[in-house]
């Protein structure tokens, strides 16, 4: 473990990255002789009252909008310069929605020291040039850094609530392992690590997409039983889509926090299943409810829906993962919603 002490950069702010920012806090008061004693999080600037986010937050600890009650801690300083935010950081905390990451890394690819490591809380894949992408490997090309990954069953409200709930970090490196459980783990957030990135990071997009899922069979009063086959169908196509399209991922991981407890928390209390069940019997867009209920934070699974969509239509394999194909269907192209059941029972049936 380095003999420097890291300072710690939270690159975004939204209820998530507030929660996290909130845990880093915590832990860099636990280990004065490894970390420094502020965490800075770069917060994009917006008014609120008529006065600046950023202002409120170093002012009240807390960030009003987006965690609202919730101390963050008086050692969490918010920015609102990217640059300023992470200059001479040796660990950034990737936290925002997955559209606005390359051109936040390509701001901070000449900011950044070449010692820092990257740790990617991002849920989602990158759709480009008909290939899905790892966020975790496309900031480690772009900044030149180690880049790990941390994804569970972590709705942000509870984080911040400190209720007990689990997590899961990948990364290559051991020591780099080392350094972010002393970071991230707590007694009511409970940290385990494991080698396999991809399959995380697989885990948190198409988890978001099941979730819009179970959204649906909620909004059509389907219960229990069908959204129970809902996750349980969604698990298996996860697992075959990780294995099939991603080298090195391992079926153990879809039994990590990751993995199976995320989907299960996600298709019961996310974000996605809520807005989606809302959509079936609003007559509205999914756009135009995300918009109604989200106060300006944004869905994952939507986009990763289109994404996956595509790059499974460009290899004709859309037979292949019919609940992903369904999900995509009902939202995007006005398929009946009971086909999410329909599809399911036809291809059990085969």
């Amino acid at each position: 473990m380095s003999a420097v002490k890291q300072r710690v950069t939270i690159i975004g702010s939204g209820n998530w990255g507030s929660s996290i920012a909130r845990v880093c806090a915590q832990n860099v008061k636990k280990f004065p002789d490894i970390f420094e004693p502020e965490v800075r999080m770069w917060v994009y600037e917006e008014k609120i009252d008529g006065r600046n986010l950023t202002e409120i937050i170093n002012e009240k600890h807390e960030n009003v909008k987006y965690l609202p009650g919730i101390s963050l801690g008086d050692n969490v300083r918010a920015i609102p310069d990217v640059c300023q935010a992470a200059k001479n950081a040796n660990i950034l905390v990737f936290v925002l929605p997955h559209q606005f990451v390359y051109k936040v890394c390509e701001s901070l690819r000449d900011v950044i020291d070449k010692d820092c490591r990257a740790i990617s809380l991002i849920k989602g894949l990158d759709y480009k040039n008909n290939n899905l992408l790892i966020f975790s490997e496309e900031i480690e090309k772009i900044l030149g850094v180690n880049c790990a990954a941390l994804s569970g069953a972590n709705i942000a409200s509870e984080v911040a609530e400190e209720k007990f709930g689990e997590t899961t970090i990948a990364c290559k490196d051991p020591k780099d392992g080392e350094i972010f459980v002393k970071l991230f783990h707590t007694d009511y957030f409970d940290v385990n690590v494991i080698g396999d990135w991809r399959g995380l990071q697989v885990c948190g997009a198409l988890k978001n997409v099941v979730a819009l899922g179970a959204g649906i069979s909620d909004g059509l009063n389907y219960g229990n039983n069908t959204k129970a086959a809902i996750i349980r169908r969604g698990l298996l196509e996860m697992r075959k889509f990780g294995k099939t399209f991603f080298g090195g991922v391992h079926t153990e991981t879809f039994f990590e926090s990751c993995g199976v407890a995320d989907l299960i928390t996600t298709c019961s209390g996310g974000r996605n299943r809520k807005v989606a069940a809302a959509f079936i019997s609003s007559g509205k867009t999914i756009d135009e409810i995300e918009k109604e209920m989200l106060n300006g934070q944004k869905l994952q699974g939507t986009t990763t829906s289109q994404e996956v969509y595509h790059f499974l239509s460009a290899r004709n394999m859309t037979q292949e993962f019919p609940l992903l194909t369904a999900i995509y269907r009902v939202i995007y192209e006005k398929a009946p919603p009971e086909s999410i059941a329909l599809d399911l029972r036809t291809r059990l049936n085969e």
